[in-house]
């Protein structure tokens, strides 16, 4: 008996297809959509497996078992993205055409065997992911963001956009979220670093989490609110909704887009006005990115400290030039050197976290914004990762290190009950 190796994959799809369409036929759509879940799904594989074995085909019985399977993803989930949404080790799906689906493993990169039929599959499964959140995808409305019920976020390009065809980018995210103890375990940081961040935290600190992307800001950011007082009323906004805190009085926000019609969005700046009436004791943005850094700020200089927020730069200076960029958008023509003012007035602190050439992520840099040297915000480094080559295996070599510097915001700290030890501080590499 032939292998599935001999089998052409046009060949292999296009039985999978035709079984497919016989199966549908045989099927009682409106009876099923009736039936639970699982009911449904043990009836129609029950089907699936009789029509499979009455094919004369070329599959051993590992295989048909596969066939049948596959089959069933085609008809309750999304085809061959079944087997990558359970597999909970990768954080990216990337779909660049039809027949190239890359995957994220640990950081890195790399290309799966999996394949759809065609564009007019992927298509499909697309249009079945954008429609269960009363979305749609054309050529009128080329681009879409959608969510998976996991959370996963999910970002769909189409033709005319994507030349090559339809692209189809899934972000994910873990059922159980990362915790500061596997952050210190995967070296991302270390205990003294975590110490510093969870007092300022508690000590009610306005911080802003600096990376590119896929750098784990977020990660980082749902550690840290970790740490905020279960007694504090805190309020979250994001354009898609990751954040997984634990806390008991919460209200989290999430941004719509425009409904067909191009009519019925609200953004972030609109919902960062909004909380501002909820009476937040913190305010937690998932990521700055427009003109609602301005209201971020002057929420932060107003009586809400203790606030967090990301953005995207690729160190903590590009990280306040961009929010003073950000706070531009807004059109209030407020001179620079205000808005500088503000912004050094506003954070305390900016914590750079990186992914390296090996797929691990680190934070690069703790560093403390002291004030305003003439109209530049001055600021300088708590604690840094140290650079000091690659080894045989590609891994990044490095050490932490505290750079010796007390920060001012430690008395605060201390008025605040989060005192912190004078060895903290002690220039010393840490692995």
């Amino acid at each position: 008996m032939a292998n599935l190796q001999s089998f052409e994959r046009a060949e292999y799809q296009q039985v999978k297809a035709d079984l497919h369409r016989k199966i549908l036929d045989r099927l009682d759509l409106e009876k099923l959509g009736k039936t639970s879940g699982d009911s449904a799904r043990d009836e129609v594989l029950v089907v699936i497996r009789n029509a499979v074995n009455s094919e004369v085909v070329p599959l051993s019985f590992a295989e048909r078992e596969r066939l049948s399977r596959e089959i069933l993803d085609e008809i309750f989930g999304l085809g061959p993205l079944e087997p990558l949404l359970k597999d909970h080790s990768i954080s990216d799906i990337l779909v660049n055409r039809f027949d190239r689906v890359y995957i994220e493993r640990a950081g890195k990169l790399e290309l799966t065997g999996l394949s759809f039929k065609d564009n007019s599959h992927l298509m499909q499964i697309i249009e079945r992911i954008v429609s269960r959140v009363g979305r749609r995808v054309d050529e009128s409305s080329p681009m879409v963001d959608a969510r998976l019920a996991d959370g996963s976020r999910v970002n769909a390009i189409i033709p005319p956009l994507a030349i090559d065809g339809p692209c189809l980018s899934i972000r994910r995210f873990g059922r159980e979220p990362v915790t500061a103890r596997q952050m210190i375990e995967n070296h991302t940081l270390t205990e003294s670093m975590l110490e510093l961040l969870s007092a300022m935290v508690k000590g009610r600190l306005n911080i802003l989490i600096s990376g590119g992307t896929g750098a784990g800001k977020t990660t980082l950011l749902n550690v840290l609110s970790g740490y905020i007082p279960n007694s504090d009323r805190i309020v979250t906004i994001e354009d898609a909704a990751e954040l997984q805190l634990k806390q008991e009085h919460i209200v989290r926000l999430e941004t719509r887009p425009p409904n067909i019609e191009g009519k019925g969005a609200v953004r972030q700046r609109e919902l960062v006005i909004n909380s501002l009436r909820m009476r937040p004791d913190r305010i937690v943005v998932g990521e700055v990115r427009g003109e609602e850094a301005f209201d971020m700020l002057q929420a932060m200089n107003t009586g809400h400290e203790g606030s967090l927020t990301t953005v995207h730069a690729n160190s903590p200076r590009d990280a306040l030039a961009r929010v003073e960029n950000m706070v531009s958008m807004a059109n209030l023509n407020i001179p620079e050197r205000a808005v500088r003012q503000q912004i050094a007035a506003a954070l305390h602190a900016v914590v750079q976290i990186a992914r390296l050439s090996d797929g691990t992520r680190k934070v690069i840099t703790i560093s403390e914004i002291t004030g305003m040297e003439g109209d530049t915000p001055t600021m300088h480094d708590i604690f840094e990762f140290d650079r000091s080559g690659i080894d045989d295996s590609g891994k990044v070599r490095g050490t932490f290190r505290a750079t010796g510097v007390r920060p001012q915001f430690a008395d605060r700290l201390a008025t605040a009950g989060a005192r912190l030890r004078p060895a903290l501080f002690e220039s010393k590499a840490e692995v």
